[in-house]
């Protein structure tokens, strides 16, 4: 059974930490790429954070550049989010999400899910 498991959301005040963790269980998981998405509420989903497979390639949508933090432990099947100098617009629902690509023809883009882990950030 596929499982993507995010924990590590909480309240904080402007200017702090969080550190969310997103552990992946019936699937292979140093084969898929991560990504964090986040939710606000009336918002689209939107991409944060992305790490390869191997972790060697990270990139980052411009609001979080330089204040989140994208890692992953394939011994652990775990990846995570090191969010710093939190800001009240970080507010929201984080979503995880692990994909790869199947080299059939066509190809087949699989993507798992997490539940969320609510992030609220107070000024």
């Amino acid at each position: 059974q596929v499982q993507l498991v995010e924990s590590g959301g909480g309240s904080v005040q402007a200017g702090g930490s969080l550190r969310l963790s997103c552990t992946g269980s019936g699937f292979t998981f140093g084969t898929y790429a991560v990504n964090w998405y986040r939710q606000a509420p009336g918002k689209e989903r939107w991409l944060v954070a992305f790490i390869s497979a191997d972790g060697g390639i990270t990139n980052y949508d411009d609001s979080v550049k330089g204040r989140f933090t994208i890692s992953r432990d394939n011994a652990k099947n775990t990846a995570y989010l090191q969010m710093n100098s939190l800001k009240p617009e970080d507010t929201a629902l984080y979503y995880c999400n692990a994909q790869t690509i199947l080299l059939t023809d066509p190809l087949e883009y699989v993507n798992y899910w997490g539940q969320g882990t609510q992030v609220t950030v107070s000024s």
